[in-house]
């Protein structure tokens, strides 16, 4: 047994080189016949990158790089397919890429769709708008024929300056998003003076109590009046909770006697003493104008009573939303 295990010693040493000469020999052939490529990688985002890769399967050379696709994402070419000659992965938004397949036509190829993408622009665009004036009605009462319409001022457009993010495809736009506005210059207002009611004479309507329609009229003419509406209703003496014996019967809050077509009870928001020109009541004695001297428990800033002669009369006009030109 010793002799012969000098021999035995020697063999496996011989085998034991040969299996790394082999080894060695494999490794060469393998590594010359594997070839590395330069593959280029654009992203959604247009930045890109180059890889070195001996795969060829998309998937694979994803996976070695350590790219992962967002669920949003799609790749051109497709993860099963292989690397195409020009060694170019796309990795782009799904929604960028519009595949339309009939039921009697093939799939739309690799290239159809590398070509749809090539297709999308994105622009940044800015653009110069015109901002309308508005008009703006001013009521006004003129004691002379001359007086009429007019425009007090000119309106005048303005002008913004708006920049948009265009995406075009195939030279036509798919979408715009607005990133900022600025302006450039505002709008000025068309002011319109509008003669509401005519006065050829102040003593051509007849006087209703201590003041005549037409006499207050002419206090507010050049004044521009808050418009407002009012929900109005009507009392005469008898509702005020008043005996007709008391002293304080018929007696306003601002000391004055309650006259029929003049005096208004408003809210504390109103001065006694404010002018109001009611439209609906321009066929009355007083042409519509009122003034306020009165007040009220349950008269709000937003209500007015208007005082009648008779309680019949304010049964009869109720409550009703009216538009009311208040000169304070």
């Amino acid at each position: 047994m010793s002799k012969n295990k000098p021999a035995l010693l020697m063999f496996v040493r011989i085998a034991i080189i040969v299996v790394i000469l082999v080894s060695c020999c494999t490794y060469i052939v393998l590594g010359r016949d594997a070839q590395i490529s330069v593959v280029k990688v654009q992203f959604s985002n247009d930045s890109e990158i180059n890889i070195f890769t001996t795969k060829t399967k998309i998937a694979d050379i994803l996976e070695e790089a350590n790219i992962v696709l967002e669920p949003d994402e799609t790749v051109i070419p497709g993860l099963e397919d292989s690397l195409t000659p020009d060694k170019k992965i796309t990795i782009c938004k799904s929604s960028d890429v519009v595949q339309t397949v009939a039921e009697d036509q093939p799939e739309v190829s690799t290239q159809s769709l590398q070509q749809a993408y090539a297709n999308i622009v994105e622009k940044i665009e800015t653009v110069q708008e015109k901002i309308p004036f508005e008009t703006i009605r001013k009521d006004a009462v003129g004691t002379s024929e001359k007086a009429t319409n007019m425009i007090l001022q000119k309106g005048q457009d303005g002008l913004k300056e708006t920049t948009y993010k265009v995406k075009y495809k195939n030279d036509v736009e798919v979408s715009r998003e607005e990133i900022s506005e600025i302006i450039l210059k505002n709008p000025v207002n068309q002011i319109v003076q509008v003669i509401s009611n005519k006065i050829t004479s102040r003593d051509s309507a007849p006087r209703t109590g201590n003041i005549s329609g037409n006499s207050l009229a002419a206090q507010v003419i050049g004044k521009t009046p808050k418009v407002v509406t009012m929900n109005t209703s009507a009392y005469t003496n008898s509702t005020c909770g008043k005996s007709p014996s008391s002293s304080g019967y018929g007696v306003t809050a601002s000391g004055k006697k309650t006259a029929a077509w003049c005096t208004i009870a408003a809210g504390k928001g109103y001065k006694i003493g404010t002018i109001v020109y009611i439209p609906y009541f321009a066929n009355k004695p007083n042409g519509g104008w009122f003034i306020v001297e009165d007040r009220g428990g349950a008269i709000s800033n937003n209500r007015i009573d208007v005082y009648m002669s008779t309680y019949n009369e304010c049964i009869q006009f109720g409550r009703q939303n009216l538009t009311c030109y208040v000169y304070e």
